[in-house]
């Protein structure tokens, strides 16, 4: 089967069953937003909401992030993976958003990596979230789908993977594919007890 003929089943299947689905970050200013991906990284959008909820209460602009405290900023994340680094990475945010862009989120993906932890992948979810541009970042359960409907090599990397699938797939629908593969694997598609038993693509399946 070819893999064009895959991706239209797979698509197909994933309007299903999230027809309607979008991030699951909590946020309301858009730097918040920029904040809470960083914060992602190897720690679940669950326990980033949990900590960013006390984190925005107390610290409500950026100018007040900017000035925070790296000990105080640590003793709020300290909950979630790699808070040391991550409580840098807040303050550097704030301070290089205040500074070089006015406090304005930029658009530009080169623009958004020079903002500390945030990378190819981070940019590309914030242009897609806030500004509606067209992207597909591939975070860890969109890589491991992947691998398993062998679309890509077993040894592709997040960035080759996310070159694959825009080939794929129809540009005006790359947010909604990469919300709904994300949702795919987080709950149903998952790492350790996939619901192979439940799945209408289990045929396609090489896990």
């Amino acid at each position: 089967m070819t893999n064009k003929l895959k991706i239209s089943q797979i698509l197909d299947y994933l309007d299903e069953i999230y027809p309607n689905v979008a991030c699951e970050l909590n946020y309301q200013k858009d730097y918040e937003l920029v904040i809470a991906v960083m914060l992602s990284a190897q720690t679940t959008d669950t326990s980033v909401n949990a900590v960013t909820a006390h984190l925005f209460l107390h610290y409500p602009t950026l100018e007040s992030l900017a000035n925070a405290k790296l000990e105080d900023i640590e003793n709020e994340i300290h909950s979630i993976g790699l808070y040391k680094n991550k409580a840098k990475n807040i303050i550097g945010i704030a301070q290089t958003l205040i500074k070089k862009f006015n406090g304005v989120i930029p658009s530009d993906k080169d623009l958004l990596q020079e903002l500390p932890g945030i990378g190819n992948k981070s940019a590309g979810v914030v242009r897609a979230e806030i500004f509606k541009i067209p992207d597909l970042p591939v975070d860890t359960h969109i890589l491991r789908i992947s691998k398993r409907f062998n679309l890509v090599n077993k040894d592709a990397d997040p960035y080759e993977v996310e070159q694959k699938l825009k080939k794929l797939i129809d540009e005006e629908r790359w947010i909604k594919t990469h919300h709904q593969l994300i949702h795919f694997g987080r709950y149903f598609c998952t790492a350790k007890k996939p619901a192979c038993e439940s799945c209408k693509l289990a045929h396609l399946c090489h896990k």
